[in-house]
């Protein structure tokens, strides 16, 4: 089985006249190859929230999620030598919004459908999966989930043989450490980008597959 967990890092907003948007804005698709995979890329999450965010002794109040914001880099390299080992693979594109096109500004629902697509074109879909499993914060409203699924589902089929189960699955990230986990990477490439500072991202990038800025052109 393919899981892939896909977060974003940053916003969509367009106006940097009156508001302070983001400047870039990351979609990141972390590719875990089978089950066993899968169980030691949560229970990694799991140990890094369990010990190092909720230690015994210290525990003022519970954190029940692993973010890349607000995360020290000495807990982000805890978190990654729980997972380094397991067989994944990160993708991430950067819409670079101060260079994109106007027209991006209209509609940022279909925005992120577009970039996300871009980027799942990308992901390495290995013809030996016996299913694939796309998993997906669930932050937006049922008719955008519903307009999401719909498009990716049009554009990834074409790619997975029809024997192949394919499932488009939306999770509150709280209920699902892979979405974190995705988090924590995506982060790490936002943060390069947005303020230059590459040093989370260094320890991670040899797990990056797939890397590309996209300016709408």
């Amino acid at each position: 089985m393919l899981f892939l967990y896909l977060d974003e890092s940053g916003d969509l907003g367009f106006d940097f006249v009156n508001k302070r948007p983001s400047t870039h804005f990351v979609i990141t698709v972390l590719s875990v190859r089978g089950h066993q995979a899968n169980r030691q890329l949560l229970k990694g999450v799991k140990r890094t929230i369990t010990r190092k965010l909720n230690p015994p002794g210290h525990r003022r109040k519970i954190v029940e999620e692993l973010k890349g914001t607000g995360t020290t880099l000495q807990i982000k390299a805890y978190f990654y030598e729980q997972v380094k080992n397991v067989d994944f693979k990160i993708y991430a594109i950067v819409l670079d919004k101060r260079r994109s096109l106007s027209y991006l500004v209209d509609n940022k629902a279909r925005v992120y459908n577009y970039i996300s697509r871009l980027l799942l074109e990308n992901v390495s879909l290995e013809e030996e999966a016996i299913s694939v499993d796309l998993v997906i914060d669930r932050s937006k409203h049922k008719p955008e989930i519903l307009a999401f699924n719909d498009y990716i589902r049009s554009q990834l089929e074409a790619r997975i043989s029809p024997r192949v189960p394919f499932r488009i699955s939306h999770y509150d990230s709280r209920e699902n450490g892979g979405l974190q986990a995705a988090d924590m990477f995506s982060y790490g490439v936002f943060e390069g980008y947005e303020r230059k500072r590459w040093d989370w991202f260094e320890l991670f990038k040899g797990k990056v597959a797939f890397r590309t800025v996209y300016r709408g052109e």
